[in-house]
């Protein structure tokens, strides 16, 4: 792999792992906890955001008092992990994967999903091995992406990860801004937890495939 050469942060949740299914599931049952109707996937991708309570106020009108947030975090996690077993990967992700090592490249992986349950579900797939570095995230779930990049990154160095060659290719507005934030750049995904309108409010490319994300990728980091 060639120290400096263009370099790949791959999303997982709705980016690689096509989750979108287990997400609405575990959205409306940590909503039934308190008696808020179901929500539809158009209504989801509109107004999904990061941090996650910000979500809820948009959903709910105002912000989840601290005790709504932890049953409501709980609720969508117990539900979500007992659906994402059956979630598979995106269309095209492990050839693109393979096809990206194959040229002498490298790639990582950053979730804000869990470290210690995101990194045996990676190997599940089968994946792991194109990976310099997987990083769930470790702390509170009620975080953004940008302080988790900067340590992600900070520990590729030594490979000869820079930011200016690096793309972030993610299915939030977050991630746009946690490449921008770290000084890379991002590609945004249409298949996962924002719609298409909501993407381009960020500024960066969208693209409705993992192929296109990884051309443009390629094109951005030069």
């Amino acid at each position: 792999m060639s120290a400096g050469g263009a370099h790949i942060v791959w999303d997982w949740n709705g980016t690689l792992l096509h989750d979108i299914d287990a997400v609405i599931i575990a959205t409306n049952a940590s909503f039934a906890e308190f008696g808020f109707a179901p929500i539809t996937l158009e209504t989801y991708r509109d107004l999904y955001v990061v941090p996650v309570p910000k979500f809820y106020e948009r959903l709910m009108g105002r912000l989840p008092t601290e005790e709504e947030w932890l049953v409501m975090d709980e609720t969508f996690h117990r539900y979500y992990w007992a659906a994402a077993d059956a979630a598979g990967l995106a269309e095209g992700a492990p050839e693109l994967l393979r096809a990206w090592q194959a040229d002498g490249l490298t790639q990582s992986l950053l979730s804000l999903a869990p470290h210690d349950k995101l990194v045996p579900l990676v190997c599940t797939h089968g994946i792991d091995g194109h990976f310099l570095r997987v990083d769930g995230r470790t702390g509170p779930s009620h975080t953004t992406k940008a302080g988790h990049l900067v340590r992600h990154m900070a520990a590729m160095e030594p490979a000869g990860v820079t930011a200016g060659r690096t793309v972030l290719i993610g299915d939030a507005v977050d991630d746009a801004l946690a490449a921008a934030h770290v000084g890379a750049r991002a590609v945004l995904y249409t298949g996962g937890s924002h719609s298409r309108t909501s993407l381009e409010a960020a500024g960066v490319p969208v693209v409705d495939t993992l192929a296109e994300a990884v051309a443009t990728a390629r094109e951005l980091a030069g």
